[in-house]
């Protein structure tokens, strides 16, 4: 699997992020397209990509070590001073529908390993978006 552009992997991780317990949820995609409008990060994606991107990642989840292979790539195609970033769009999509599933749980795991994310960095991006997306009791 080729590299992406930082940008594309920024996307493809929220991708995989969302595809991580089945098909992608409408709380999901309301906050990719959010990020993708909002974060300066994201500045000059073209939304056409999306779909491309999108395409990349689901036809890499179907071969044989697709998800290690994945997750390879994109650890290798983020530059170090967006890893944060891209864990915190996946904690994001993670928990945009109300609680975050046991294989969303193992996706952030998976990716916080691949990008170095020390522990305790990454408690706090998972406090942040459990934080954003808690709903009124």
């Amino acid at each position: 699997m080729p590299p992406f552009a930082a940008r594309d992997a920024l996307v493809a991780t929220m991708i995989l992020t969302a595809a991580a317990d089945g098909a992608m949820s409408e709380p999901e995609s309301r906050v990719i397209g959010a990020a993708l409008n909002t974060l300066p990060a994201l500045l000059g994606f073209a939304d056409e990509r999306f779909g491309e991107i999108s395409a990349v990642v689901v036809e890499a989840l179907g071969e044989e070590d697709g998800l290690d292979r994945v997750i390879e790539t994109l650890a290798e195609s983020l530059p170090p001073n967006l890893r944060e970033t891209a864990y915190a769009l996946a904690c994001d999509v993670a928990a945009a529908d109300g609680s975050v599933a046991l294989e969303e749980m193992r996706m952030l795991e998976l990716l916080r390993h691949s990008f170095g994310l020390e522990r305790l960095i990454a408690a706090g991006i998972e406090r942040g978006a459990r934080a954003r997306f808690q709903r009124p009791a």
